[in-house]
This record gives C-alpha cells, structure tokens and sequence, in this order.
C-alpha cells in the first residue's frame, strides 16, 4: 500500500499533485491492488504476455485508484473508470478531478488535479542511435533548428526535455498522437510554453509546461491547460 503521506489532505483547486516512484517486481501488496481493479482493467492485464509487464499493471493501476478513493473519500474498488474516444481514461463519476499516469521500465509518475485537462509524461534518457531521425519526423522547424545547434553532449538531455513536453500535451488534450508531435510545438526560448498547437486544441498560450525534476538520468514534463500554482511531488514509499 502507499505508505507517502499528503502534506495536506485536500488538493487545492490549482494546485496538481505529482506521485513518483519505483515499481517493485515483486510488490507486496499485489494482491490487494489486483482486487482493486475492475473488470475491464483486469482483462487489460491478461493480454500482456510478460509477466513483469503484467505485475506493473496491477501495481500502477492498483495506486491510482487509492490515490484517487483518497481523494474523494472512496472506496477504490468502487471509482467507475472511463475512456473517451482516443482512450484517455476519466473518471466517470467524478470528471472535475483529472489524472493522468505515464511509466518507462520500473519508474513511474501519476498526476492529479481539479478541473483541467493535463497530461504527465517520463523518460528514461539513454543514447538513442535513431534520434536524428525522431527530431525530424517529431519536431517542428523551430525544434529542430535549436536542437541542430546544440553541443552533442547536451543533445540526448534536451532531445527528452522536448519529448517528454510534446508527449504531455497530446496526453492532456487526450487525442494522443493523431494530433502529431510535430503540431505542437515548444517555445526552445521559452520552454514553459508552445508557439504553436493543433487548432482543435485552442489557443497555445492556454497552455502551460511545467519540467518535473526526478533526479539524474530521468525527464518528466506535466502540460495544463490552465496555470498551476502549487506543484506537489509526492514519493510512493513501500
């Protein structure tokens, strides 16, 4: 079970909690997460054939719903789970409390805030032998121009910085990659913001990006649609 304790037990308004951790192969409390999750989410799981990818499930899945029937004094079991059109899930019940969950390896991060649309994304940042060819297929012109310039040494970090944003975003808006990375473009002067999203997306100064600093070798990016006053990181602790 999540052993973290909130600073404070409400969640303001504008403010976002970020939960952050380590999957364990072996968690003790698996059982109790897996009896947690509803129908739908258990046969999620019977269709991974790894059996490492499938204990992640649980677990992830398993510290959602209790951070979630934390939140509004539910039982886990009970939270109804939804997913619109492009399967962003939502919270049937209750849609004014927004989350979203991103995973690389055993690391993961779980955001949770009030009426707004956001997206959480992480990365483990190691050598890519492909990612000339992402920055072109993924980045816009405005990208790739300042990412070209930078010294190699610096290249693998800020090619993540930029991804981790860009993935954020088409996970808040919840039309996922249809909208195309390169559509969603990063200010490289001003990373906090975009100069340019997809027209069904609104405005982007609307949007707002906030870096999640995790520690050494990891890129985490959140994306909201709205400005964030108080950013809450939270450690999962077994």
């Amino acid at each position: 079970m999540i052993n973290a304790v909130r600073v404070e037990q409400s969640l303001g308004i504008n403010e976002v909690e970020v939960w952050h951790g380590t999957v364990a192969a072996q968690d003790p409390n698996y059982l109790t997460y897996w009896r947690m999750l509803d129908n739908a989410e258990q046969n999620q799981v019977q269709k991974f054939k790894q059996v490492l990818l499938q204990q992640r499930y649980v677990v992830i899945h398993g510290r959602l719903r209790q951070l979630l029937g934390q939140l509004l004094n539910q039982a886990p079991e009970k939270i109804s789970i939804k997913k619109a059109k492009y399967g962003k899930p939502y919270l049937a019940d209750y849609p004014e409390l927004a989350f979203n969950i991103s995973h690389t390896a055993d690391k993961v991060v779980i955001a949770l805030g009030w009426n707004c649309h956001l997206g959480i994304d992480i990365e483990i940042c190691k050598p890519r032998i492909n990612v000339s060819g992402l920055v072109n297929k993924c980045f816009a012109k405005e990208e790739i121009a300042y990412w070209t310039l930078l010294p190699e040494a610096q290249k693998t970090q800020v090619f993540y910085r930029f991804w981790t944003r860009k993935e954020a975003f088409v996970k808040a808006t919840g039309q996922g990659i249809i909208s195309g990375l390169h559509n969603c473009v990063v200010n490289p002067e001003k990373p906090v913001g975009f100069l340019r999203v997809p027209d069904l997306c609104g405005k982007a100064c609307a949007w707002h990006i906030v870096d999640i600093e995790l520690g050494e070798g990891l890129c985490s990016a959140l994306v909201t649609d709205k400005k964030i006053s108080v950013i809450k990181q939270m450690a999962f602790t077994e």
